[in-house]
């Protein structure tokens, strides 16, 4: 399953935002389960982070053990009233093994 979350946040928290969110951030990708996780910002919208998170889980697993942790609790208290609109949120499921691709070097010079 893919997860794929957009927050708002002013522009002027867009560094305080990250700082808060850094610390999750290391803690999910660490998560053996978590196959992929990639923040991203808009340079049309400051303000507007999105990020994707693949899990080899399913979308129960996910809500039942991955959700749950305590190390998202501060992370929330802290970023939650940083929010300017709510946040967005989209549960995907794969399209299957002929529509999936990866590259060995994702930042080439």
């Amino acid at each position: 399953m893919s997860l794929h979350v957009t927050v708002y946040v002013a522009p002027a928290n867009v560094d305080r935002f990250k700082v808060a969110f850094k610390p999750v951030f290391d803690r999910v990708a660490a998560e053996p389960e978590c196959l992929f996780f990639e923040l991203y910002t808009d340079a049309a919208e400051p303000g507007k982070l999105s990020w994707v998170e693949n899990w080899s889980k399913s979308t129960q697993w996910f809500a039942e053990y991955q959700m749950t942790k305590d190390y998202y609790k501060d992370y929330l208290a802290v970023t939650e009233p940083m929010f300017v609109k709510p946040r967005e949120y989209h549960i995907l499921e794969r399209a299957g093994p002929d529509f999936f691709m990866v590259k060995t070097d994702p930042f080439p010079q």
